[in-house]
């Protein structure tokens, strides 16, 4: 399998469930990075809790951040790209009246907006060393430029999700929904860097585990889902590898990818 780049999701793929990298999966890593293989990191992660990862991979490529939403430079963490989505009035209040959730999360260019703590919030204030810039009720909050809002409502939530597709792109999970502005994905900034790189998406292998993974396993030359993926993400992959506990990523890339190609 010829590969020149490959995206990397985060939580659930390069991760273990105590959001560290294995050592097995640092080593493959590295090996492909020695090969010429330029490795990217593409993930729902906003860029302070996505740069101690890129950092202790030695990457300096650019990171895919917030699904997409922004890119950030691998040297010096500075906005390369940023795709705002704008709510009306109406939709906003949708999302922040009492009981539409248990929390809700703004990812702006300045920072994170919450209505409350969470045991989330906290683990990300300790891996990126940033608290969030607010905390309470989000119709007092002064904010701007949304990136993404993560809204956690304990379970799927289709019918809520659903008024906001015509204003966004809707991510649904199994505790709630993203929205992001309309066209941004994953994906869409993977063909940005692509072009930059003077890639083809036929050369690009993408590994990843939940919903706002599907588009970029479709369209990347190679897809690759994990063993602890949903039945419809990995429906939409090429291969399925093994668990995130297990090294999955890892393992496909010694399988397939270590001197796949003379660079």
């Amino acid at each position: 399998m010829e590969a020149r780049a490959i995206f990397i999701d985060m939580d659930g793929t390069l991760l273990t469930t105590s959001n560290e990298i294995s050592q097995r999966n640092m080593e493959a890593v590295y090996k492909l990075i020695n090969q010429g293989v330029k490795v990217f990191l593409a993930t729902g992660r906003q860029y302070e809790i996505t740069a101690p990862y890129h950092s202790a991979l030695g990457l300096q490529t650019p990171m895919i951040c917030l699904n997409g939403a922004a890119i950030h430079d691998g040297l010096s963490g500075k906005p390369i790209l940023t795709r705002p989505i704008i709510l009306d009035e109406d939709h906003f209040h949708q999302l922040t009246a009492k009981e539409t959730c248990n929390n809700i999360l703004i990812h702006t260019t300045e920072g994170l907006y919450c209505r409350r703590i969470s045991t989330e919030v906290d683990e990300w204030t300790r891996e990126g060393g940033v608290p969030p810039r607010y905390i309470g009720d989000l119709k007092e909050a002064d904010y701007r430029d949304v990136l993404k809002y993560s809204i956690r409502t304990g379970t799927k939530s289709l019918e809520l999700s659903r008024r906001f597709k015509d204003k966004g792109h809707v991510i649904d999970w199994e505790d709630g929904f993203e929205i992001v502005a309309p066209g941004v994905s994953k994906w869409s900034a993977i063909k940005r860097l692509l072009q930059v790189y003077g890639i083809d998406k036929k050369e690009a292998v993408a590994i990843g585990d939940g919903p706002n993974d599907i588009q970029m396993l479709q369209n990347a030359g190679t897809g690759v889902a994990m063993a602890n993926a949903l039945p419809t993400v990995k429906a939409y992959a090429d291969f399925v590898t093994n668990h995130h506990q297990k090294d999955g990523l890892a393992e496909f890339i010694e399988h397939y990818l270590i001197n796949s190609f003379a660079v």
